[in-house]
């Protein structure tokens, strides 16, 4: 989903609740958190774990719910690798909007794939997004690697 979404209310709890394209979108919805793309990703594959519970803050999190987003993050990592293959990857999270989160009220850690000279940077430089992947796609691509765990 998007961090850039200017609709009333919070974007991530909208894809919990099914709502703005969270079937094409949503990657996972375990337990306590979900896996959803972001609508405007720095790179292919970009993905966002949130938890389902609505919490501004790590301080706010359980334990619980802070120790399945790892183990997301951890069984993305394998997923990237695989159906990816990126040079590296990047786990990121901005805490408030003067941070740059753009939904600061309900944390969310970032998962972006990295290759040697991607076009990440022209984000920075020219406010342009190359995205030579389209999110749902990705959704689809990525969703096998989650096939079986319980929900």
């Amino acid at each position: 989903m998007t961090t850039a979404d200017k609709t009333p209310g919070c974007v991530l709890c909208r894809v919990r609740d099914g709502e703005d394209e969270a079937e094409r979108l949503l990657v996972h919805m375990a337990k306590l958190n979900f896996i959803v793309m972001n609508l405007y990703p720095y790179t292919s594959g970009h993905v966002m774990i949130a938890p389902r519970r609505h919490v501004g803050t790590l301080a706010s999190a359980t334990s619980e719910e802070l120790s399945e987003m790892m183990s997301l993050a951890r069984r993305l990592e394998e997923a990237m690798r695989s159906a990816y293959q990126p040079d590296a990857l990047n786990l990121g999270m901005n805490l408030g909007r003067s941070a740059g989160a753009g939904v600061p009220d309900h944390i969310h850690l970032h998962v972006v794939p990295r290759w040697t000279g991607d076009t990440s940077f022209m984000t920075v430089v020219s406010k342009t997004r190359v995205i030579p992947e389209e999110p749902g796609e990705a959704a689809a691509r990525l969703r096998p690697f989650f096939e079986g765990m319980s929900s």
